[in-house]
């Protein structure tokens, strides 16, 4: 067991302690009971919310997170659309995307769900991509980490403490972090393995519920499921997603059969997936998940959408090559078609600035008519305007955007970057503190803040205002502290 969690490091860990002992019922129709519920003894949904933040800024500290706007909000949307067909939903969700080739996603403590960049590679269509969120989103209604944590309590109470220790610091330090893992949970680690078993089904059978509530092919779980099994057998080493995922045959067969027995339905991919496929494989995967000529030859013998895609993807190849005016020959004529399109403003955005023609970025961004309500296209028109030597008019917009968009580092690392530009040293270092402390580093966030609250009059609103947000992240490092400990 422990050979094996060192292959899988932070993932595994987090999946590994998703477990529980609590049976699970075998109807097909949707009336489980709310047993997601329990462990209020241990662990308030508003302790699960402050851990989850905890973690998720630990991950942006650590972990390969895709900072890709478009990417962001696609992930977003798809996973707010199955969770708004979700029971016992008690926190907010956040999607994130990190880079990586091993097939995998993972859940953990406030509604924060992560998926690897391969499962665009891996995913015939958008209802298999939406089975893998909404098993994963299940894993939060039902609290399987609560509950892990409240087994943990009642058989080895010191046993969670470290744990939680090590995998703060596992994110932090993968060596140093299984090693701590290895010894904090040798006593433990067969009751582990059984109970992650029925959490997997648990969400297998939930999750299937939600996916077809959402509207998605219920029928795309199990396919999905088998595709994975069918790659394990003949691989010298199954996919990263069986060893955090077991996927025993009674698991499958389950599913199997529990999607039969629903409505069939055909659902169609969105553009937008096959959009996000090709810009994820193009811009963010290495070796045998990215963007080939042999995928984007496969799509472009498709239905229209895929046809589409292809384009794109041949259009994002040569942005990545450096080749601008190639990328916007084949781009240029599918944004005079559809001019408003949120994929072609932003690719075009960056082969403008690509080709120093920065004015024209702007100009076009401008007569987008979603440009005063898209956070997308408000961030392409801020960085143009960096890009164009206008600054303010980059941070009017910016004030705007950090303030409505709070937890995006990209708002805060623009902003940093125009008040640098106007020499506006305070709002520098005050923008450059929100992406630290997005990122963990609280203490480096408070000495930017200060030394912001030193440059600016005594007693200045602006004064004010830095002093105020120190005293907030101070109270956030007090309530961090006790999971720093390991």
């Amino acid at each position: 067991m422990i050979n094996r969690l060192k292959k899988c490091a932070l993932v595994s860990l987090i999946a590994a302690l998703m477990s529980t002992s609590i049976p699970v019922l075998a109807d097909v129709s949707d009336n489980l009971p709310d047993i997601g519920t329990t462990a209020g003894g241990t662990l308030s949904i508003n302790q699960e919310m402050q851990m989850g933040d905890f973690y998720v800024r630990q991950l942006r500290a650590s972990a390969p997170l895709i900072n890709d706007p478009l990417l962001n909000d696609y992930i977003n949307q798809l996973g707010q659309r199955l969770v708004t067909h979700a029971w016992s939903v008690k926190t907010p969700f956040h999607f994130f995307l990190i880079s990586n080739d091993e097939i995998n996603a993972f859940a953990f403590f406030g509604g924060n769900v992560v998926l690897h960049s391969s499962l665009f590679r891996y995913t015939d269509n958008e209802s298999q991509l939406a089975s893998v969120m909404a098993h994963e989103i299940s894993h939060v209604t039902q609290r399987h980490l609560a509950r892990a944590m409240e087994q943990q309590q009642r058989d080895a109470p010191l046993t969670w403490v470290g744990a939680l220790g090590s995998i703060l610091l596992a994110m932090a330090n993968p060596q140093a972090g299984m090693a701590a893992l290895s010894g904090t949970l040798a006593g433990t680690q067969q009751g582990i393995i059984s109970f992650t078993q029925q959490n997997e089904q648990e969400a297998d059978r939930i999750g299937l519920q939600v996916l077809q509530r959402a509207g998605f092919d219920p029928e795309a779980m199990p396919d999905f499921l088998q595709k994975l099994a069918d790659q394990s057998r003949f691989a010298s080493k199954p996919p990263e997603i069986l060893l955090t995922h077991p996927l025993p045959d009674s698991r499958l067969a389950d599913t199997r059969n529990r999607a039969n027995q629903m409505k069939p339905v055909k659902v169609q991919s969105s553009q937008d997936y096959y959009m996000a496929k090709v810009r994820a494989l193009g811009m963010y995967a290495t070796g045998q998940n990215q963007l080939t000529d042999d995928l984007l030859t496969t799509l472009s013998k498709g239905n229209s959408r895929e046809q589409t895609a292809a384009q794109y993807g041949k259009a994002v190849q040569f942005l990545q090559a450096k080749s601008f005016d190639n990328a916007k020959k084949i781009i240029a004529p599918l944004l005079a078609k559809q001019p408003d399109n949120i994929w072609y403003l932003d690719i075009m955005t960056d082969i403008e600035i690509g080709l120093k023609q920065p004015q024209q970025a702007i100009a076009m961004l401008l007569a987008a008519k979603s440009v005063s309500n898209n956070p997308v296209i408000q961030l392409n028109l801020a960085n143009a305007y960096v890009e164009a030597k206008q600054p303010a008019n980059a941070s009017k917009i910016l004030y705007r955007y950090t303030w409505a968009h709070k937890d995006d580092p990209n708002g805060w690392d623009l902003l940093a970057q125009a008040s640098a530009d106007q020499g506006l040293t305070d709002e520098e270092q005050a923008a450059r503190a929100e992406s630290l402390a997005l990122n963990g580093q609280l203490d480096q966030a408070i000495r930017s803040l200060s030394s912001a609250s030193a440059s600016v009059p005594l007693g200045s609103l602006k004064q004010a205002r830095y002093d105020a947000r120190i005293d907030q992240l101070r109270q956030l490092q007090q309530r961090f502290r006790q999971y720093q400990k390991s």
